[in-house]
């Protein structure tokens, strides 16, 4: 039986003596384990505790050894330099206001056309001699046709013509008041009532239309190949309703390929007012204003002259 000591050591006396024997001779004579080996900081690198460097860019409180600055899963890596970051701001600044700058000039021009246009059928509309003349004179109205037919080639198929100013302001306003003697000499044939609520009608429409695609994130952009068939159907039916029409008058054939262009025109009237925002997969450019112009002025008055077919067929 061993004996047994009635008093263990002290702390010290076991940090001298320890109970394993078969410790190294460093540790049995109190020597401790060789210290780590020194570093250097890098470049760019400030001392903190043992075993941690602070990055570039991290300031060291002073006597504390830790940096004031929590680490970020970015620390290591280049930063990204600010100047590059305000840059990529400015730039989208600048193509924002360039953006709606460029709304601001289209509406302007659309603003001025359709004042031109429904000022010529207003007085196409309550002056009884106008309105007999151009009933009189048919002639006027094709030849009116012709020009507008011509001058909406040139600025469509042709880029420089409708970029170079002040030309494409000179046919810009050639084709708006073509087509508005031809919208004012259509409206001549039709009773003041069904013109004032063709008008309302046009009206609610456009803006109601606008509002929309100002807030939908609906894509109407990509929608382009739909509108191309439907416009051809709608030439389709319109030939066919011609051809009918002209052996045997059929009200609701006539009403029914108006109320089929005007929701055609309206879609049409979406997907240019898209076009003209942007931010969607396609957009305009901004130096084409008078395209942006243009085909909106064509939508709104075709709108406008189905939607009189039809209120004028309601009213008689």
């Amino acid at each position: 039986m061993t004996s047994k000591l009635d008093h263990p050591p002290t702390y010290e006396d076991a940090l001298q003596q320890p109970k394993n024997g078969n410790e190294p001779d460093q540790l049995q004579h109190g020597s401790a384990y060789p210290p780590p080996p020194s570093y250097s900081p890098g470049p760019g690198m400030y001392p903190g505790p043992p075993g941690y460097w602070a990055q570039p860019g991290m300031w060291a409180a002073p006597g504390s050894g830790m940096p004031s600055t929590i680490p970020t899963l970015s620390a290591g890596v280049p930063a990204t330099n600010p100047g590059d970051m305000d840059g990529f701001l400015n730039t989208q600044w600048e193509s924002t206001s360039v953006r709606h700058g460029f709304i601001r000039k289209v509406y302007l021009i659309l603003a001025a056309q359709l004042t031109v246009t429904f000022s010529v059928v207003a007085v196409f509309t309550f002056v009884d001699p106008v309105k007999m003349f151009v009933i009189r004179y048919p002639g006027i109205y094709w030849a009116s046709l012709v020009v507008y037919f011509m001058v909406y080639c040139i600025l469509i198929c042709c880029k420089e013509p409708r970029r170079r100013f002040p030309w494409n302001l000179v046919l810009l306003g050639v084709f708006t008041v073509a087509l508005s003697y031809m919208s004012g000499t259509i409206s001549s044939y039709y009773e003041t009532k069904a013109v004032f609520l063709a008008m309302g009608i046009t009206a609610l429409v456009c803006i109601t239309v606008t509002v929309f695609c100002f807030q939908t994130k609906v894509d109407f952009t990509s929608c382009g190949g739909f509108l191309c068939i439907a416009a051809i159907l709608l030439m389709i039916i319109g030939i066919v309703t011609a051809v009918v029409l002209s052996f045997q008058y059929v009200p609701w054939l006539h009403m029914l390929y108006a109320a089929i262009g005007a929701i055609v025109y309206t879609l049409f009237l979406v997907y240019n007012t898209q076009l003209l925002i942007g931010n969607r997969e396609l957009a305009i450019s901004p130096e084409e204003y008078v395209y942006g112009a243009l085909s909106l002025y064509i939508d709104i008055v075709h709108i406008f002259l189905f939607i009189l077919q039809i209120s004028g067929a309601a009213t008689e």
